[in-house]
């Protein structure tokens, strides 16, 4: 099955008692047992529910994947990785990465005696040193967010076997449209299925997929226990959303690539972080692992001036500041003081994210009133 007939239809049944082409909305707490235990593999929401399961089936099939499954958020899923561990068990992590992810694991994880190495995976043998008998997990974006640093996933796998080590993959900005980290050997995927997956600015929620069944078997007892699920109406609204994420990822890719080259042929732009450029670090990985380069693009200006930044952030129109990203809509944001504040500066400055860097989420609308946009916005510098 192609991708663009799996996002319509993988994971998704006709409704059995109705014939209804779209998932129903399950908006229930609790199931009626005809007698205790009797309940149909149904019995309370926080557990299962059709429409989480229905999502979840079509998420794990998009990521050629056996098992997904659905959390309250990106982080929630995140929280669900982390408490696989035990205190004394150490984690390697990408140093350029999410300020959510980086606040969980220093402020929330470090305390209960879990160790966090953060260090630069451009070449990913160099990790090897820090790998040791507490090592059980290590962590991954590629692209990164907000650098676009790309990371050789295969590589990384063949290590993390090597050593016994579980590999997680954050896919948020590739999404698995453009790229699969589990046939590139990952032992698990994550999504903020908030940003691309969703696509629409209107669902806060997260999702893993993995092979195996015993990982899959612990995630689900944590995922229950805990219970981070998400309800059904944004489950369905996320259903609704995957349909055409092949065709908003499409445009995503076109406009990326147009805005990308745009800024960098600016005047007032000095570096633009796009990988589909060919001199852009590990760009020939890129083409190996991802069939586009996606909308997701940074930048600063001459000068690097946190003022020029800010005067630009404030004088766009149709890339609207804001958090997130992967909506239909553009949005532009200033990581250092947004996505990203969580993270000292010192340690931010040392993956180049700079108080000047400007970083976009290209959306769908016509390409040409976004370079205009952001046209205006330069001429204010």
């Amino acid at each position: 099955m192609k991708f663009g007939t799996k996002a319509i239809h993988a994971g998704v049944e006709p409704d059995p008692s109705t014939g209804a082409i779209m998932t129903p909305i399950y908006q229930t707490s609790t199931y009626v047992q005809k007698s205790p235990g009797n309940h149909k593999g149904f019995e309370y929401s926080r557990t299962h529910n059709p429409t989480r399961n229905a999502l979840q089936n079509s998420i794990a099939a998009l990521e050629n994947g056996k098992h997904g499954l659905c959390f309250s958020s990106g982080l929630g899923a995140i929280d669900a990785i982390i408490k696989l561990l035990s205190p004394g068990d150490e984690v390697i992590s990408t140093n350029d990465l999410y300020g959510g992810t980086y606040r969980i694991f220093t402020k929330v994880f470090a305390k209960y005696g879990i160790k966090f190495h953060f260090v630069s995976m451009d070449k990913p043998e160099t990790i090897e040193k820090y790998i040791n008998e507490n090592t059980r997990l290590i962590w991954a974006e590629t692209p990164t967010n907000p650098m676009m640093n790309i990371i050789d996933i295969q590589a990384l796998a063949a290590i993390a076997q090597k050593h016994d080590v579980i590999l997680g993959v954050d896919n948020t900005f590739a999404t698995p449209y453009l790229q699969n980290p589990l046939d590139l050997g990952a032992d698990l995927v994550m999504h903020s299925v908030t940003k691309y997956l969703a696509g629409h600015s209107d669902v806060v929620m997260g999702a893993l997929v993995v092979n195996n069944d015993k990982l899959a078997e612990d995630l689900a007892f944590i995922q229950n226990s805990c219970g981070a699920t998400p309800g059904p109406q944004d489950c369905f609204l996320v259903l609704r959303g995957i349909k055409t994420l092949h065709l908003r990822m499409e445009r995503h890719c076109q406009n990326g690539k147009t805005i990308a080259g745009y800024l960098r042929n600016h005047p007032k732009v000095d570096k633009v972080y796009w990988p589909g450029f060919e001199d852009h670090p590990n760009h020939e990985v890129a083409v190996k692992q991802m069939s586009d380069f996606g909308g997701m693009i940074s930048f600063t200006t001459v000068g690097d001036k946190q003022e020029d930044a800010m005067t630009i952030l404030e004088n766009l129109h149709y890339f609207a500041l804001a958090e997130s990203l992967g909506g239909v809509e553009s949005l532009c944001g200033h990581p250092a003081s947004m996505t990203h504040a969580s993270i000292p500066r010192e340690e931010r400055l040392k993956v180049g994210l700079t108080d000047s860097l400007i970083r976009l989420s290209v959306g769908v609308e016509d390409a040409e009133d976004l370079k205009n946009d952001l046209a205006e916005a330069l001429s204010k510098i």
